[in-house]
């Protein structure tokens, strides 16, 4: 079996700060890649957030772990700076560009949950819709040609769910359910390219804020089931970030086109487990505790 499935193949993870995006560019680099880490934390400024991982921390990550990080700090929502950061990979990678994960959130302390949305901040609605949509249309509007030119690639984009239902909150949705449709229709102008454009999204994500706001960190996760029971079926970021991995790895991904995919039902495909040992499974876990439909999983 190859263990660097993606050596010689180049990557960028718009939004690998943190979470998902640090998952996802740390398993890339663990399988070979040269992946750009982008975002907008640095060990020179915070972004609004004030979170303190850094774009330097996850890109010393994937070369730790056998692959080449090379960190890029980048606002999204600012044209010129993402159309620089597809110049820089374009002239320091040949035009080479294989893999574009679009994983940009910044959204957290904007959702007011438990608001209708016409008693919703409006402008911190607006803002989900700019840094989760907008931010994505820039990204892959500016990375797509690098792909296109060589007639290869995915695009990932990076969601919440698998489906269209509604998650709680107008704003949280729209901003979630964007991506996946970003995938659908991209898929179908980039279909004579013979290039990949999914939506993937991870199950219950351990990422290092919902670590924090249950008061535990990852060697100690196990303790604040007593305050959130589900939580015992939750994913580390490096879940759904294998999965990314074995999507960028697969010859036959193209088939995958268009459709929206999940850490869980990627790990029953693919075959990978947690870094933890375990094996998640959301869809499963959400099914048999009536907490979601088979439709709201993409189950059949």
């Amino acid at each position: 079996m190859d263990t660097k499935p993606l050596t010689g193949k180049v990557a960028v993870v718009a939004g690998a700060t943190r979470g998902a995006g640090r998952g996802i560019a740390v398993m890339l680099g663990a399988a070979g890649a040269t992946v750009y880490c982008t975002g907008r934390s640095t060990r020179e400024g915070r972004s609004d957030l004030n979170r303190p991982e850094t774009i330097e921390e996850t890109a010393e990550m994937v070369t730790a772990r056998g692959g080449v990080g090379i960190p890029v700090r980048v606002d999204h929502t600012q044209e010129h700076e993402v159309e620089a950061l597809f110049k820089r990979v374009d002239e320091e990678q040949n035009g080479q560009l294989d893999i574009l994960v679009n994983d940009i959130w910044g959204g957290e302390q904007y959702v007011q949950w438990g608001v209708p949305f016409w008693e919703h901040s409006l402008t911190d609605g607006l803002l989900l819709q700019e840094r989760s949509v907008r931010a994505h249309l820039i990204t892959s509007y500016y990375g797509a040609p690098l792909m296109i030119r060589r007639k290869q690639g995915i695009i990932i984009e990076m969601t919440d769910g698998v489906g269209y239902s509604y998650r709680g909150q107008l704003y949280y949705s729209l901003a979630k359910i964007s991506p996946i449709h970003l995938a659908t229709a991209m898929a179908e102008d980039l279909r004579p390219f013979n290039i990949t454009a999914v939506a993937v999204t991870p199950g219950f994500l351990r990422s290092e804020q919902m670590l924090e706001y249950y008061g535990v960190a990852e060697e100690n996760w196990r303790d604040a089931v007593e305050k959130e029971p589900h939580y015992i079926e939750s994913e580390t970021p490096y879940f759904v970030g294998q999965a990314v991995a074995a999507l960028a790895a697969d010859p036959e991904v193209f088939s995958k086109s268009g459709k929206s995919l999940s850490s869980w039902r990627l790990s029953d495909e693919y075959g990978f487990i947690d870094v933890d040992g375990r094996k998640p499974h959301w869809g499963n876990y959400a099914l048999k505790h009536g907490l979601m439909t088979k439709d709201q999983l993409g189950m059949e």
